[in-house]
């Protein structure tokens, strides 16, 4: 009689550990998925080098180009003047 008594608690602990161990499981799962989803957003969200290097390039030939322009008239007008 008293080794029943004894499985049962045995089970009874058992059985409460393993519950606790599948929620914090669960939530071990869980915290993965979010890293994951933060993970794609940083790198949606940021540039890269070869981005930022590109979009500089393009905006010094354009200042390039109004320069050019602007030198173009002021030569322009050194000849007539």
């Amino acid at each position: 009689m008293e080794m029943m008594v004894w499985n049962v608690v045995l089970t009874a602990i058992v059985a409460v550990m393993g519950f606790l161990l599948k929620g914090k499981f669960d939530e071990v799962g869980r915290l993965g998925i979010l890293l994951n989803r933060t993970r794609e957003e940083v790198a949606r969200d940021h540039v890269t080098r070869k981005e930022v290097d590109d979009r500089f390039d393009k905006f010094l030939s354009h200042v390039d180009q109004r320069f050019n322009r602007l030198e173009a008239k002021l030569d322009e007008i050194g000849k007539n003047g």
